[in-house]
């Protein structure tokens, strides 16, 4: 909004006020102002929000029992706001692309997966995993055919130095299942006190770094042989103004919680960690940015669906019977059932970590592993 106002009044172009037609400085602007906005005004919704149901199969599940949840919805709506201010509205004029906006499209595929998380945050019976699964696929669709904006995507890859010029609709086949597998990675980490949060706020701050200050800068990037993206500092902003919603939201969900973000939360914010790295033109940005998050969270995803396909192929699971017996399990399925899913789990009951434990340890982690494995990533090629 700041941009366009001050184009369509030169005018308006003097002192300070010239500060907002830097994408850094309107980067600061969403951050700060998206943060404050959570912060102060997420307790006023507490009284209207949903109550949590509690997670029978998971350690401490019922701590949360009873606890607001579904604080995805006002999150998203008190950091709009902020992105209506910060966030250009129209396409970036002079670079040849789709006649829409984006960024502003994939807020609206947010906006969907946020709804989705919602309503069945509100439910009284939580949703079956067909239900959810098969929405977070049309949207995690819609995003990938957004991010492509129907035309021929500029991708580069671990290993060699070439640029690979994917045709779209080849791009948003292979894209949808990484935005999927993001989205429920992100929302299995969900379990201990501002472990998804922090966790997701870490690899948002790192996308965005990339995405302006590597991708987005054009010498930079043609330093590091990598493709130019025009439109980096945009999704920059994107990435940040969601990550200041989420430090506001931390404010009130560390140990002990007062409110739950619920999949109204957790998902729109996994899509958005798929959304940035694939807007930095590297697949394997998802696991470089957001290591412990997506194995945390997806090596639960691994489990069930290695389980269900060892029972479809006739081998004994371990899973009960109707008769309550568990047979005889094959040795993959005794290790598979030998480890708690989401890892956080597994530290809390097998390592005795506290939830304060957890969160920190796997931060370490990451924040670790985040700069580490970008190194790498770029050196290998």
């Amino acid at each position: 909004m700041f941009r366009a106002l001050l184009d369509m009044f030169p005018a308006l172009q003097w002192g300070p006020l010239r500060l907002f037609k830097s994408h850094l400085f309107l980067l600061g602007v969403a951050t700060a102002l998206a943060a404050v906005a959570v912060g102060a005004l997420l307790p006023r919704w507490f009284p209207r929000l949903p109550r949590d149901r509690g997670k029978a199969l998971v350690q401490d599940g019922a701590v949360s029992a009873g606890k607001p949840t579904g604080a995805g919805l006002p999150m998203f709506l008190l950091a709009l706001p902020a992105l209506g201010l910060a966030l250009p509205w129209f396409p970036l004029s002079g670079v040849p692309g789709p006649a829409f906006n984006r960024q502003w499209a994939i807020v609206g595929c947010m906006a969907l997966s946020m709804l989705s998380g919602w309503f069945d945050d509100r439910s009284e019976k939580e949703w079956s995993r067909l239900r959810k699964g098969t929405i977070d696929l049309v949207v995690a669709a819609l995003s990938a055919i957004s991010l492509s904006g129907f035309t021929d995507v500029e991708v580069w890859l671990p290993v060699t130095k070439r640029f690979f010029a994917v045709p779209w609709p080849v791009y948003s086949a292979l894209a949808t299942p990484i935005l999927w597998f993001t989205i429920n990675a992100t929302n299995c980490s969900d379990g201990v006190d501002g472990l998804a949060g922090t966790l997701t706020l870490l690899s948002l701050c790192g996308l965005a770094a990339i995405l302006y200050g590597v991708v987005g800068h054009e010498e930079i990037a043609r330093y590091l042989l990598v493709p130019h993206n025009h439109h980096g500092a945009r999704w920059a902003i994107l990435c940040m103004a969601f990550a200041g919603a989420t430090a506001g939201y931390l404010w009130w969900n560390a140990n002990p919680s007062k409110v739950l973000m619920g999949d109204a939360g957790s998902r729109p914010l996994g899509l958005l960690v798929g959304v940035a790295a694939l807007a930095a033109g590297n697949p394997f940005l998802v696991l470089v940015l957001a290591p412990v998050a997506l194995v945390n969270g997806g090596s639960g995803l691994l489990k069930i669906v290695l389980l269900k396909g060892l029972a479809r192929l006739g081998f004994d699971n371990g899973a009960k019977t109707a008769s309550g017996d568990t047979g005889n399990p094959c040795a993959l399925a005794r290790v598979l059932r030998s480890v708690r899913f989401p890892l956080h789990d597994q530290a809390k009951t097998v390592g005795h970590w506290s939830n304060p434990q957890v969160l920190m340890r796997f931060t370490l982690v990451q924040a670790g592993l985040m700069p580490l494995l970008f190194l790498l990533l770029l050196k290998i090629r």
